[in-house]
């Protein structure tokens, strides 16, 4: 492992970069089957505890506000102390978490139950910094590759997480864990692979090597830009939100508007859909990160656009029809992968190394904080003018993205 005063030369950089894009993707494997775990079991959770469907969305909530409030502290650590540091530390979070929400189910409390699914959440900030330091070091034409592929391991636990369910109730049932507790088992060990993995492995730091890079010179300008754009970085950050806010409101009803089509079969027709969906999110997401290289970031992000429209449309044409739902959810996840990978590649190049940090934390925020409120929103939309105008609404934000695109440009 080379020290990181040693990391002088343009070689060097390009072998320590792939050295972090590894490790940061193996640690995005391990935090995902946590996180899943946490998704698929927090709503039941908070449902058996309180004793009211109706509160189990707050598992949700909660797992969002633990993400927006830590997005910006833990991002400012990362600036001072390095990104080692800071994902660690949304590990133990994390860590924490888990168990407070096995004691939450072992004594029935419902509000501990929140606490500890905020703390899960707060760890997930830390998850969403690795696609931001895998572009620390990376060079200009592969800054989207590398963020594409750290977001693609997502995928691989975002899968897993929930296909632990079964084995880990059985589990947690043989050594004598609460109900719906057992997936967490293989959480806590996943989490406790992830903390010794960026422990370890995670040197020299990527952010503190650019940082020391960015004043000495040292490796050349094909690694270290040392450019501010602060119009450019505002438009990646609205970018950002404006297409989460149009997957997460239009996805999160979906089951719901499915439920009602076909009551009968709502559990096939939501789990093939929602795994779809889920795969266009993360699947080809190193494919749009090969494009916002060769073909810019700006083209991406509109490309990125072009796709939402087309499944928003698709959405309010037919409403009614599965399979139509089916493609539009296809089609969200695509649009959103290409525009998230792309815009945040800008946001990146368009910041200063030292401001870096700061700027990233306040767009995972701003992300995460839209998203819950964009969510909220949707179920009074949808009951209101129902899902095709639900698209239609989500219409609307990806026009007011695309119109103001040509801020990137200044």
């Amino acid at each position: 492992m080379p020290d990181a005063s040693a990391v002088t030369t343009p070689e060097a950089v390009a072998a320590l970069q792939r050295r972090t894009v590894t490790v940061l993707a193996a640690g995005q494997v391990l935090g995902g089957i946590a996180f899943g775990a946490t998704v698929s079991l927090g709503a039941l959770l908070a449902a058996d505890l309180s004793g009211q469907d109706s509160l189990s969305g707050l598992a949700t909530a909660s797992v969002t506000l633990g993400a927006a409030l830590c997005a910006i502290p833990l991002a400012r650590l990362a600036g001072r102390r390095g990104r080692r540091f800071a994902l660690t530390l949304g590990n133990l979070f994390a860590l924490v978490g888990i168990a407070t929400v096995i004691t939450a189910a072992a004594v029935r409390s419902f509000p501990l139950l929140l606490v500890g699914v905020i703390l899960i959440g707060a760890g997930n900030a830390g998850n969403l910094q690795s696609r931001f330091a895998a572009t620390d070091l990376a060079a200009s034409g592969r800054r989207g590759r590398a963020l594409g592929t750290v977001v693609w391991a997502t995928t691989v636990g975002g899968v897993i997480g929930p296909l632990m369910l079964t084995p880990g109730e059985a589990l947690g049932q043989a050594i004598g864990m609460p109900p719906l507790t057992g997936s967490y088992a293989f959480s806590l060990v996943a989490q406790v692979a992830a903390f010794l993995l960026y422990l370890t492995a995670l040197r020299p730091d990527p952010l503190l090597t650019a940082q020391r890079l960015a004043r000495s010179g040292e490796a050349g300008r094909e690694h270290i830009v040392e450019t501010d754009r602060p119009i450019a970085a505002r438009y990646a950050i609205f970018a950002v939100a404006g297409s989460h806010v149009v997957m997460a409101s239009v996805m999160a009803m979906t089951p719901v508007h499915l439920a009602h089509l076909d009551p009968a079969h709502v559990t096939t027709i939501v789990g093939v859909t929602i795994a779809l969906h889920v795969f266009g999110m993360y699947g080809l997401s190193p494919l749009f990160g090969i494009l916002a290289d060769r073909w810019g970031r700006m083209p991406t992000i509109l490309l990125g656009q072009g796709i939402l429209a087309a499944s928003l449309v698709t959405a309010a044409i037919a409403p009614r029809s599965q399979v139509a739902v089916l493609i539009a959810l296809f089609l969200l996840g695509l649009g959103w992968s290409a525009a998230t990978v792309s815009g945040a590649a800008l946001l990146t190049e368009s910041t200063l190394t030292a401001m870096r940090p700061r700027r990233q934390g306040r767009s995972d925020t701003i992300m995460t904080l839209s998203a819950a409120v964009g969510s909220m929103l949707a179920g009074v939309v949808l009951g209101w003018i129902g899902y095709g105008g639900l698209a239609l609404v989500a219409l609307g934000i990806v026009v007011m993205v695309t119109v103001l695109s040509p801020y990137a440009r200044r």
